[in-house]
């Protein structure tokens, strides 16, 4: 479990069994045509945004860039992508004072670093290369066995692959991390299959380079990998690099490691010791004269839960800022503005931006419920942002100053149509001794009779659901059904103590919670007691099991890449320093793990139950769902599942509720599948 988510059909006949309830609302069709708005860049004269947008499923889902000009409230679209190209561009920023832009794109074997002219040209690549760091094809005892008359390798520089990149506030320089390059020893080592993979031993790994913007010039900086994140002070002079060990050493437990780069002298960084080996994301002072970081909150709370922190570069004292905070922080990078500190922030449903100044701390207030990725340039001569809500996809907005009326920007609409606009209520509960918040969604025709309702339980479980725009909601409103998104304990946005409040404690009070929501529910709205369903992706795919076998009371129930078994899924995923957290090792804690584990409680299991799940999951894996749908069909419960492939976590989680996809019928097979099983169990 992790924070922070197969029919090729054809015929319009097949696409139209699915077709909403209610006139106006999306059909499953709709939702391959939704694009994404993302990462907006204000230029340094605050006249113009460079935004980022993901062309719908049945487009490719591919990203381009766009240009929107603040003055004129207009835009269009800047990038292109050829054929070949399946990912399209991404990551644009400005250089040269808004003379170009840079962004990355995989036009051949790699991705490499664009540079596009703002004033006519095409893009073209910098023709970057280096020195292979590493050769595992020359490490002793290597296969094939080398003869004696072999003639030692080439050491030629190669091309380079770039992953991600920050331009200095000068704009002279650009930052980029790049992962070693294969030689061609270790490409000969896998033409000849001596390809055997020794865990957690490769020698290769994500460095860190300072790329002259104008010339292409590379030269390395002194840090071992993998370099994860870069920031860089307002001179332009200085960096903070974080390192996170290889090979995985994270799953042992967090080990950033926290260096400050002087670009005179890339070959002698420094250590900060004090920064703790939690630190995620790093901004400067403009001043210089201290970074604001965010890490691990000091309070009891789940892994990856964090606070801001300030250290003194004078002495490297060090103070929390959002100890007493509560809410949650979201994660993105402290945006720093004059003697301000803004952090990204969640309360209950509601992401703003938490103001920080003289020790005094305030929460702005925006015309959306949820914003995110505020931007402004050096002069702080204007902001932009994303707004949006339940009921509105995401707008961009500009203010020339913050805190003052904002105005929407022309930017390509997000949804072929539109749809009717549907708020969510906030609904509170009592569970035990605890108040729990939801939002409820009731359909236009709720007045004319009691109707079904579908739970839909977030991830995590420590996640949380924003009120924000969910296109696979929209359309599962049109079906005529109720939707209840509940943040039971565990949910971020409370505070640390109720983002704890699971601890050692999965599917016991969170499910509590969450029934007792149900309860409420139909005390207090038209809902039909006798046609409930629920569902959940991740943690609330877990969720679903742990529903199927503690009650009957849903007629169905959809669990989409869920954790069944704590012992075997620690074993298997990717990472298990999160699950940690909760119940310990499970060899160590076996009676907790497995009193946790849903499978524990399959010999009740009585509801019709649809498994989804991604074939190259990493995060939940594949043989979790496996466990689950043997148990129940040999149990003789009424159980289906769906495996597809090349699909991952987080990928397949997005393309089922309707945003960008590489993959063009996978969110509509999902959809569809989903639809017709609770209509199915509620005709019953």
């Amino acid at each position: 479990m992790k924070i922070t988510l197969c029919s090729l059909l054809v015929l319009v006949g097949a696409i139209s069994t699915v077709r909403g309830a209610t006139p106006g609302f999306p059909v499953n069709e709709d939702l391959r045509h939704v694009r994404t708005l993302s990462d907006p860049r204000l230029s340094p004269d605050a006249s113009r945004v460079l935004v980022q947008i993901a062309d719908a499923t049945a487009d490719g889902g591919r990203t381009h860039l766009w240009l929107v000009d603040v003055a004129a409230n207009t835009s269009r679209q800047l990038t292109w992508s050829p054929a070949a190209d399946k990912g399209g561009e991404h990551n644009g920023r400005w250089v040269q004072e808004g003379a170009a832009i840079v962004f990355l794109a995989k036009r051949g074997e790699k991705t490499q670093l664009f540079r596009l002219p703002m004033t006519a040209g095409e893009a073209h690549a910098y023709d970057l290369s280096v020195v292979p760091p590493v050769d595992a094809s020359t490490v002793p005892d290597v296969i094939p066995p080398k003869k004696p008359d072999d003639a030692p390798p080439k050491r030629d520089p190669l091309p380079i692959e770039v992953s991600d990149f920050e331009v200095s506030p000068t704009g002279k320089l650009i930052a980029l991390l790049a992962a070693d390059p294969e030689t061609p020893g270790e490409k000969k080592q896998k033409e000849d299959k001596a390809d055997a993979l020794w865990v957690d031993h490769d020698l290769h790994g994500k460095r860190l380079y300072l790329m002259d913007a104008e010339s292409g010039k590379l030269d390395p900086v002194a840090l071992a990998p993998d370099v994860t994140a870069i920031s860089w002070d307002k001179s332009g002079e200085r960096l903070i690099a974080l390192i996170e060990a290889p090979n995985h050493l994270s799953d042992l437990g967090p080990q950033t490691q926290t260096w400050l780069v002087q670009v005179s002298d890339p070959a002698h960084p420094a250590r900060i010791n004090e920064m703790p080996v939690t630190t995620e994301r790093v901004a400067w002072a403009e001043d210089g004269s201290r970074i604001y970081y965010l890490a691990q909150s000091e309070r009891d709370a789940p892994p990856g839960y964090l606070d801001l922190y300030t250290m003194k570069l004078a002495d490297h004292s060090v103070a929390n800022l959002t100890r007493d905070f509560n809410g949650s922080l979201n994660g993105d990078k402290p945006l720093l503005y004059g003697s301000d500190v803004l952090q990204a922030v969640q309360l209950g449903f509601g992401v703003s931006y938490l103001r920080l100044r003289d020790g005094k701390s305030e929460v702005l207030q925006f015309e959306s419920p949820v914003v995110n990725r505020l931007d402004t340039d050096l002069k702080h001569a204007g902001w932009v942002w994303l707004g949006q809500s339940g009921a509105q996809a995401p707008r961009l907005f500009f203010a020339k100053t913050l805190g003052r009326a904002a105005r929407v920007l022309n930017t390509p609409t997000l949804t072929a149509a539109a749809w009717p606009a549907v708020t969510a209520q906030i609904v509170r509960w009592k569970s035990d001794e605890l108040t729990i918040e939801g939002m409820l969604y009731l359909p236009p025709q709720s007045g004319a009779g009691k109707i079904p309702l579908i739970v839909d339980v977030h991830g995590g479980p420590t996640g949380a659901f924003h009120n924000s725009f969910d296109p696979l909601t929209q359309f599962m409103l049109g079906q005529g059904w109720a939707v209840l998104r509940p943040n039971p304990r565990g949910s971020t946005g409370y505070g640390a103590a109720f983002a704890a409040a699971n601890k050692n404690d999965l599917g016991g009070g969170d499910y509590r919670d969450i029934m007792a929501g149900v309860d409420a529910m139909i005390a207090q709205y038209p809902i039909d007691a006798n046609k409930l369903g629920l569902m959940g992706y991740s943690y609330g795919g877990e969720m679903a099991a742990f529903v199927e076998g503690n009650t009957d009371r849903f007629k169905a129930i959809v669990s989409c890449a869920p954790v069944i078994d704590q012992h075997s899924e620690y074993g298997t995923e990717d990472s298990s320093w999160y699950d940690r957290w909760f119940y310990g090792k499970p060899w160590e804690h076996a009676a907790d793990a497995w009193r946790q584990s849903p499978l524990a409680n399959v010999a009740k299991a009585k509801t019709p139950f649809l498994l989804i799940q991604g074939e190259e999951d990493v995060t939940d894996p594949l043989g979790q769902s496996q466990e689950m749908y043997r148990a129940l069909r040999q149990a003789g419960v009424h159980v289906e599942m769906v495996q597809y492939p090349r699909e991952d976590h987080g990928p397949l989680g997005g393309a089922m509720h309707g945003l960008p996809s590489k993959e063009p019928w996978h969110g509509f097979d999902v959809r569809q599948r989903l639809i017709k099983f609770f209509n199915a169990a509620f005709a019953q």
